[in-house]
């Protein structure tokens, strides 16, 4: 059985643009399916595509110019309307401008290209395509997806009825996903020794494909150790200079490292919440992984039946962070953390326009509503018009002053009124 991605809807969308659709992510998150998937749509509908690979030496060589893919296409497509797939174009040196080419040709193609999420792609692309291209980009598996794939899609159009009714089964698919993280090849391998052994496999090719072979570096030891540091603070401020000191590399470099971590789709850094916003530039940041999975596998928690408490908060912090970036990904909304010189807390704070929505994280099931002296305080300097608290039972409200405060299970979180 395949896993269903959401984001499949709105990229098919897009292929009735004359834009060149780019799909990117990490490694391993299924671009690769997800592009053959629209082609079998599209194939089916009588549509003529062609695909090239430019991990396949014989595909490479056709990208030698613009005019020898070009003279490809048309052997294959004709002169008429059809549909291009290039896969891993990272492969392909300036490929923004290699592109940017292309599209300016006004050929009657439609591009559909993928790519891995490395920082040269990113910055490549961005820069010569504007206006040219939308880009998508694939995240490992939401809970949504997992959880529909678990049940084999039986209450896909009724998830939140499931939702509220199977709570102890839902619970227990969370502990599951909390534990194995979204990686399809993971999600889909049959047992704890295979799932193991597709992270590792996820994880190699990581360094031997980025770090080694595109980002050169010599120091992959000190490399590795910075990652499971990461791993083992994940949710707590970052001291770049004791980092340093532990690693024994330069300040610089360490910052360096985790900027290609956040390029390559590994972590996501979250800044702290200031109305002053040249304090929030000079402050430390936090980090969370991307996948809570590859996380895991970092710190040889991969194999567990469940992250036992303490180390269950912040990582149900970490998916909480990533539901939040999915619930704003159509919006202009910001997500910050905020600390106080007394260490009162907040652990994620959204902006949206002039509003302010503090969220916290609770790995519990709260039968009743508490709200934290951390959280008052907010709420007393910054008076906004709801807050959220999400934790592992059911939905409840609560007021203070003129706040209303939404107690919510994880699962809810995506559809939450921010009004």
């Amino acid at each position: 059985m395949i896993i269903k991605r959401d984001i499949l809807k709105d990229i098919s969308k897009h292929l009735l643009s004359d834009q060149m659709t780019i799909i990117t992510g990490p490694r391993q998150v299924g671009k690769t399916f997800l592009m053959q998937v629209l082609r079998d749509k599209l194939v089916s509908e009588g549509e003529k595509t062609v695909w090239f690979n430019l991990d396949i030496e014989k595909n490479s060589k056709i990208f030698s110019s613009q005019g020898n893919l070009v003279t490809h296409i048309e052997l294959k497509l004709g002169n008429k309307k059809g549909y291009v797939f290039i896969d891993e174009i990272q492969r392909k040196k300036n490929a923004g401008l290699f592109l940017k080419g292309i599209y300016d040709m006004n050929l009657p193609y439609k591009f559909i290209i993928s790519g891995s999420g490395s920082m040269e792609l990113k910055a490549d692309i961005s820069e010569s395509m504007a206006g040219r291209k939308q880009m998508f980009k694939l995240n490992p598996i939401t809970f949504r997806e997992f959880i529909n794939f678990k049940t084999k899609y039986q209450f896909e159009d009724r998830l939140d009825k499931y939702f509220s009714v199977e709570t102890d089964e839902v619970v227990r698919y969370f502990s599951e996903y909390m534990v194995y993280g979204g990686y399809p090849k993971v999600v889909l391998a049959d047992d704890i020794e295979q799932k193991i052994n597709e992270m590792e496999d996820i994880f190699e090719s990581y360094i031997e494909r980025d770090i080694k072979n595109i980002l050169h570096l010599e120091k992959s030891e000190a490399f590795y150790k910075l990652l499971k540091i990461l791993a083992s603070q994940i949710g707590c401020i970052v001291n770049f200079s004791e980092l340093s000191t532990t690693l024994e590399l330069d300040e610089r470099t360490v910052k360096k490292y985790i900027w290609y971590l956040e390029e390559t789709y590994i972590v996501r850094k979250v800044t702290p919440f200031y109305r002053n916003t040249r304090k929030e530039i000079t402050k430390a940041p936090i980090f969370y992984f991307v996948d809570q999975g590859f996380r895991n596998w970092l710190l040889e928690l991969f194999g567990l039946s469940e992250i036992p408490i303490p180390l269950s908060g912040h990582l149900f912090e970490n998916i909480v962070y990533n539901m939040l970036l999915e619930k704003y990904l159509h919006s202009s909304a910001h997500v910050h953390f905020w600390r106080t010189k007394d260490n009162a807390e907040v652990d994620f704070v959204s902006e949206i326009g002039l509003d302010i929505i503090p969220i916290e994280a609770k790995h519990k099931n709260l039968n009743k509503p508490e709200v934290g002296r951390s959280y008052r305080n907010f709420i007393a300097k910054y008076s906004p018009k709801v807050g959220y608290i999400i934790n592992l039972g059911k939905r409840q409200e609560d007021q203070i002053e003129n706040t209303k405060i939404i107690f919510a299970p994880f699962y809810q979180l995506k559809d939450l009124d921010e009004k």
